[in-house]
């Protein structure tokens, strides 16, 4: 059993600690929250001489770059600006803004950074179209195509991205080209909350089970000793009691006497030796019939009555000799 606590201790440890500091970090997140549990982080100006700024595949690169955003329960905003006021923000199917945009010259998000103060946003440059069409042909506005489309703002949740690749196109309203954005992203995740506090609790209650499985005192073991009725003053001698359920009463005051214990005798031919006690002091044995306490009793052969005088008197008659020839 106690190697058993140790080893249910120790996974109870390496499964709580680890929950624990989950928990933790999860909780120094929420601390940047603002009061309605929403994050908010702002992107670097985003330039290019194109006619819009394209996010080709919008789940890979959450999937990539902030896993956290594709949970259940989350959804997200995106403000965007130029310097003439509220830009385009529509979210369409990555192939339909493909066969849109192949004429015109755009420029590709290829990596959105993870940083302390504006998260840097990395681009493919523009490719200069041959012979790029006016500005109102390109016109965002009123296209059927867009799953959802906003003008300054554009909300979407997490289970809007599955099942399909979709694209983030972010333009001015006129489609002319020459953009520059000013970009900001918030997130709304229900889920952090319940997490952190859940993954907190769970560390600390296992953990505290380790603790006390791994720091409990082992209980004392308790030995049964079987032996035979004869061995029982012995073994209370030994263990310094005076009996053992009563099988071996005798008067406290009086030295505990020590019984004949076993022999183990040698079997075989020649002379017979007494070995060693196997439970205590060996007795006095007799090795002759002369070292008994009291005689043998032999049994005492009959009285037979005899007479010395010769001849003897009363003697039967021989039987006469037979001649031979």
């Amino acid at each position: 059993m106690r190697f058993v606590r140790v080893i249910t201790g120790m996974l109870l440890l390496v499964i709580g600690i680890p929950a624990l500091f989950a928990g933790g970090g999860l909780w120094l997140v929420t601390r940047h929250a603002d009061p309605g549990g929403t994050f908010t982080a702002r992107f670097e100006t985003v330039r290019t001489p194109g006619h819009a700024v394209v996010v080709t595949d919008l789940d890979r690169l959450l999937r990539r770059e902030a896993p956290f955003a594709r949970g259940a329960q989350t959804r997200l905003r995106l403000d965007a600006r130029t310097p003439d006021g509220a830009a385009f923000v529509g979210l369409a199917p990555t192939a339909e803004v493909r066969r849109w945009l192949e004429s015109v010259p755009y420029a590709s998000v290829r990596r959105v950074a993870l940083a302390r103060g504006p998260l840097p946003v990395r681009t493919d440059p523009a490719v200069p179209a041959a012979a790029p069409p006016a500005g109102a042909a390109l016109t965002p506005l009123g296209r059927p195509f867009w799953v959802r489309e906003g003008i300054g703002t554009l909300k979407w949740s997490a289970d809007e991205l599955s099942g399909e690749s979709m694209s983030l196109v972010v333009m001015r309203p006129d489609g002319r080209a020459d953009l520059s954005l000013d970009l900001r992203a918030e997130l709304s995740a229900g889920w952090v909350g319940p997490v952190t506090w859940g993954l907190l609790a769970v560390g600390v209650l296992l953990v505290a089970c380790a603790v006390l499985l791994l720091l409990r005192p082992p209980r004392p073991r308790e030995v049964v000793f079987v032996v035979e009725p004869d061995q029982v003053p012995v073994l209370a001698g030994r263990l310094g009691v005076t009996s053992l359920s009563g099988l071996s009463a005798r008067d406290p005051g009086a030295a505990p006497p020590l019984p004949a214990a076993r022999q183990l005798a040698p079997v075989g031919s020649g002379a017979a030796e007494w070995s060693r006690s196997a439970t205590g002091a060996e007795p006095i044995r007799p090795v002759t019939l002369a070292d008994l306490d009291a005689p043998a009793r032999l049994p005492r052969p009959p009285e037979v009555a005899l007479s010395l005088a010769w001849p003897p008197t009363g003697g039967e008659p021989t039987a006469r000799p037979v001649p031979t020839d």
